[in-house]
């Protein structure tokens, strides 16, 4: 069924209406996948290419534990080909140690190297780092522009509108992080106070944009849920391009819905067994990548935040179920009960 929302005219693709990030084209209207810890594994950072995000962004990295060459941060690194473009991105608060592991990142061959300056939980920001740069500004741009001099490809910063209510401080930091040599900048519309409760402000992020000292592109992200919301904030915020984070848990098919109304205002939904088998397929390449118990583990968050499973009666039990499986087969074995006794083109058409 075609769903329409006549909100931004299908778009063309003259060259003024291209979004760069230096010489990186992403095209009109680019749709992008936020960096999630524990959520943007390869495999996920694919599957959204496949459904049409225009660049993807790994897990953040720590920069104190990537120097150090702890394992578990220096797999991050790994990207596919397939993946492309592609972003590292960074965290941490001593600059020597931000340089030496952004130039450590270079190596791994990344089209853009992002800084987060915009984690807002307790572990990152409540240590200076992340978001708790907000509080230290000077140091902010310090690292910013120290580490866009240690490397050679094109460095972006993604952050959030401030530390709190009584400091948003984002119309100003913005063009004083783009002199500082960064490509573009991504802003979520909540301040770290917020976390990720109440609703984003966009109304700021369109302010920066507006800004005539901005020639940097401007990337909005938050409650970007929905393929109308996203055309909400390329038509009323003028934003370069957006950025979806939670949005995307449990729901890859995100990008083709968006990509599609975005171009045509209008958009066809992937059929409920082609989004089956995209879960599948997170599940088992997720134990293919780790290993069985904590591959389930990590896969998790993306069933529990699934919108296939949302508002289906008497699903209590079953959800409970399908979250404490700890096998494969125990896993896919609801699967297949739910697509019996929930989905009629499944029930006439199990996988």
């Amino acid at each position: 069924m075609l769903q329409a929302h006549y909100l931004l005219k299908p778009t063309s693709t003259t060259p003024n209406e291209l979004m760069k990030i230096a010489n990186l084209d992403l095209g009109p209207h680019p749709v992008m996948l936020a960096p999630m810890e524990d959520v943007t594994d390869p495999s996920f950072r694919l599957i959204c290419r496949e459904m049409g995000a225009s660049l993807v962004y790994t897990e953040f990295v720590s920069a104190e534990a990537l120097i150090r060459n702890i394992n578990s941060t220096t797999r991050k690194l790994f990207t596919d080909s397939r993946e492309r473009p592609v972003a590292i991105q960074i965290y941490g608060r001593d600059p020597e140690a931000m340089v030496s592991a952004a130039k450590i990142v270079e190596a791994a061959q990344p089209d853009l190297l992002d800084i987060n300056f915009g984690c807002p939980v307790k572990k990152v920001a409540g240590k200076g780092a992340g978001a708790g740069m907000l509080r230290d500004i000077p140091k902010m741009l310090a690292i910013t522009k120290a580490v866009v001099e240690a490397v050679s490809i094109p460095v972006t910063v993604k952050t959030r509108l401030g530390w709190d209510c009584e400091n948003k401080i984002i119309t100003d930091l913005g063009p004083r992080l783009q002199d500082c040599g960064i490509k573009a900048i991504t802003v979520h519309g909540r301040t770290r106070s917020q976390m990720y409760t109440g609703q984003a402000d966009w109304e700021l992020i369109g302010k920066l944009k507006a800004d005539p000292r901005m020639e940097i592109p401007v990337i909005g992200n938050g409650d970007i849920t929905t393929p109308q919301a996203a055309a909400d904030a390329f038509a009323k915020f003028g934003v370069d391009g957006i950025m979806i984070g939670r949005g995307a848990i449990g729901a890859p098919w995100i990008f083709h819905d968006t990509v599609q109304f975005l171009e045509s205002g209008q958009f066809s939904p992937i059929p409920t067994a082609r989004k089956f088998e995209i879960l599948r397929r997170q599940i088992r390449e997720s134990i293919d990548r780790i290993d069985e118990y904590r591959g389930i583990l990590h896969i998790r968050r993306h069933l529990a935040s699934t919108p296939l499973f949302k508002g289906l009666p008497n699903f209590r039990e079953t959800r409970i179920r399908m979250l404490r499986a700890e096998s494969e087969a125990e896993l896919l074995d609801i699967f297949d009960e739910i697509g019996r006794n929930y989905f009629d083109d499944l029930r006439q058409n199990p996988l």
